[in-house]
């Protein structure tokens, strides 16, 4: 079988159709030049150059040859570059979960920012809540993670890129919609949309111990697990609600968002992946993260 040495030769001698100048644009003599060109038609046993005294020139079958001569070096030497970037990190597949809380800021940032650093990673994304993110990280079908939670098991390493406070969300014509700050004691009593205790853990826990110092129990009416699905209960009178900050950039209709009288936790947002992971495009999105978006 011919090798990629003699493609080369070849086409140099069929671009210069002159073997004086392919021998230099190849760095040797003539003589080892012609040996390549003949050892590859010795190989598929047809005449590919005419030489005369005169000239040089591609017989019908060289022309053929060298349109595919081409695409096989340039499929060769695409294959070489894309190892080399996989090697480095600068290139290859990145399996990553995300919570839908994290699309609405985070993940379109990290996308932009991947595009123009990291361009040769490819991103497959699939929506997940955190605790079924641990387990995909845990058997190894989930490469990165983009969860509210960090990660406590051992092999795991996070890193926190976002942090934002809690507001309340209120439908348009309640009694908290305007006017002065709202404060935790003026929801005792209000019908309140929460998350869920499953796949809301993070932020079904941190919103009840709020209320719990102050003595108020607050009165669940719907446990849902996704943001924009406790929105559109909010819109529809069924309660009030607290979100994170980004919240407001899916601008719900019917929906006021407001910022709380009393000083709340902000809640984070953690890139998390395997320590002893093999993938080195992992470790290159880590970098990433910890020079651009680390809080």
């Amino acid at each position: 079988m011919f090798d990629l040495k003699q493609l080369r030769c070849f086409i140099a001698v069929g671009e210069e159709l002159h073997f004086g100048r392919a021998a230099r644009r190849m760095n040797m003599t003539q003589p080892p030049l012609s040996r390549q060109i003949q050892l590859l038609e010795h190989e598929l046993q047809v005449e590919l150059v005419a030489r005369t005294s005169r000239s040089v020139r591609l017989t019908p079958a060289g022309k053929a040859f060298m349109r595919e001569a081409v695409r096989i070096l340039g499929f060769a030497e695409s294959a070489g570059l894309i190892v080399k970037r996989m090697a480095s990190g600068s290139g290859g597949l990145v399996r990553l979960g995300f919570t839908a809380g994290s699309s609405y800021e985070f993940l379109p940032r990290l996308l932009t920012k991947m595009a123009s650093s990291l361009k040769d990673i490819e991103l497959v994304l699939t929506e997940m809540v955190s605790k079924q993110q641990v387990e995909a990280l845990r058997n190894n079908s989930m490469d990165m993670g983009l969860q509210r939670m960090p990660v406590a098991q051992e092999g795991f390493e996070s890193l926190c890129v976002a942090r934002e406070r809690m507001m309340l969300a209120t439908p348009l014509s309640h009694r908290l919609a305007k006017g002065r700050l709202p404060d935790l004691q003026d929801l005792a009593g209000e019908p309140f949309i929460t998350f869920s205790p499953q796949d809301g853990y993070y932020f079904y826990h941190l919103i009840d111990s709020l209320f719990a110092p102050l003595g108020i129990a607050p009165t669940y009416v719907q446990h849902v697990s996704q943001i924009h699905s406790i929105l559109a209960l909010v819109s529809a009178g069924g309660g009030v609600a607290m979100v994170p900050e980004s919240a407001q950039l899916m601008r719900y209709r019917g929906v006021v968002l407001r910022r709380m009288k009393r000083s709340q936790p902000q809640v984070e947002l953690h890139l998390v992946w395997n320590k002893e992971g093999d993938n080195p495009a992992v470790s290159a999105i880590a970098r990433l993260a910890r020079q651009h978006f680390r809080v």
